[in-house]
């Protein structure tokens, strides 16, 4: 019988020796398996985040463009303003405007030529040039910009010499302050953005100007990824919040859009299982305002997937059970109490 046995247990033992090589095998290759899926996942992770930095990047520079083609129509530079729109629409046929101002350009230099007329040799008449510079001056000071600078237009046709040095400073002048009340004022960012990039063929725009074109800029960039990219959109108008809070397009403020973005953003973070980043966008947005109820629910979520609470320790209740002989209870937690190294009184008192 023990001559039997002893070749089965050499088997046993070798099976059980495969066993573990084919399971230190399987996890081994889940291993190495699980390694590489975390590796394409942050490899992808990386491709989108730089994906979407090119795509930002690409539309403030389509944005530049559009506004500086816009420039070249206004100065009838058309073909510089025909090549700028050929490339925004190569980059991005879509681009807002850019299509109509493209046939709008192409129109205008398909236009005939009229032929001049020749007119009697007259003395120029420099009053109507006179009265329009007066004229420019006193809307000036009166900081009625689209007036003046209707004015120095008149006073450019009349006489394109009259007072050059002086006429660019007064256009400087009315343009730079009629795009920053376009944009302060009135909530109009196209229309401010355009008015100082005009300005700025006449001199350099000061810092404080320049940085709220700037601001003007990222809010129309950030409006363009509403409801389509929510953490582009919280981006911008992060750096828009940051500066210009008050700045709004007529509709919406920047503190009010950073609000809006950040509880959108964090609610798509909460259902990707994201609980602490949606935790984060909750909480700034909650800065600035009150949360509406989607976003309160997703905070209370976040909040307890991203900060989980203690425990509560638990405390054993005493049980009593009664006995023919007396009263016995079980064993509890709490420790007993010290004893007293006070000696009890005596029950008599001694005498002298």
């Amino acid at each position: 019988m023990l001559g039997n046995t002893q070749p089965n247990q050499t088997i046993d033992k070798e099976q059980k020796k495969s066993g573990r090589g084919r399971r230190f095998l399987f996890n081994a290759l889940g291993l190495i398996i699980i390694l590489a899926l975390s590796g394409l996942g942050a490899y992808r992770s990386a491709i989108a985040t730089r994906q979407a930095n090119q795509r930002a990047a690409i539309s403030q520079q389509l944005g530049e463009q559009f506004q500086y083609a816009l420039v070249d129509i206004q100065f009838l530079r058309y073909e510089n303003a025909k090549q700028r729109l050929e490339f925004i629409i190569a980059n991005d046929p879509t681009f807002p405007g850019a299509q109509e101002k493209l046939t709008e350009v192409l129109v205008l230099m398909n236009a005939p030529t009229p032929t001049p007329t020749v007119a009697p040799t007259t003395t120029p008449d420099f009053s109507g040039a006179q009265e329009a510079f007066t004229r420019a001056q006193q809307l000036i000071a009166a900081q009625d910009w689209p007036g003046a600078i209707g004015a120095l237009d008149t006073l450019r046709k009349l006489d394109p010499t009259y007072q050059t040095s002086q006429v660019d400073g007064m256009y400087y002048f009315a343009l730079r302050n009629y795009g920053y009340n376009l944009i302060t004022q009135q909530g109009n960012l196209e229309g401010g953005i355009y008015q100082l990039t005009l300005a700025e063929r006449f001199g350099t725009l000061d810092n404080s100007t320049n940085g709220l074109r700037e601001g003007a800029r990222f809010y129309l960039l950030g409006a363009s990824f509403w409801d389509l990219d929510w953490e582009q959109a919280v981006y911008y108008f992060t750096q828009v919040y940051s500066g210009w809070p008050s700045l709004w397009d007529g509709t919406l403020t920047a503190a009010d859009r950073f609000r809006i973005a950040s509880m959108r953003y964090g609610d798509q973070l909460l259902a990707e299982e994201r609980y602490c980043d949606a935790y984060a966008q909750y909480t700034n947005a909650q800065l600035v305002g009150a949360l509406d109820e989607a976003a309160v629910k997703g905070l209370n979520q976040a909040t307890r997937e991203c900060y989980p609470a203690t425990a509560t320790p638990t405390v054993t209740v005493p049980v009593i059970v009664t006995t023919d002989t007396g009263v016995v209870s079980t064993p509890t937690d709490t420790p007993p109490a010290p004893p007293t190294d006070t000696p009890a009184p005596p029950t008599d008192t001694p005498t002298p």
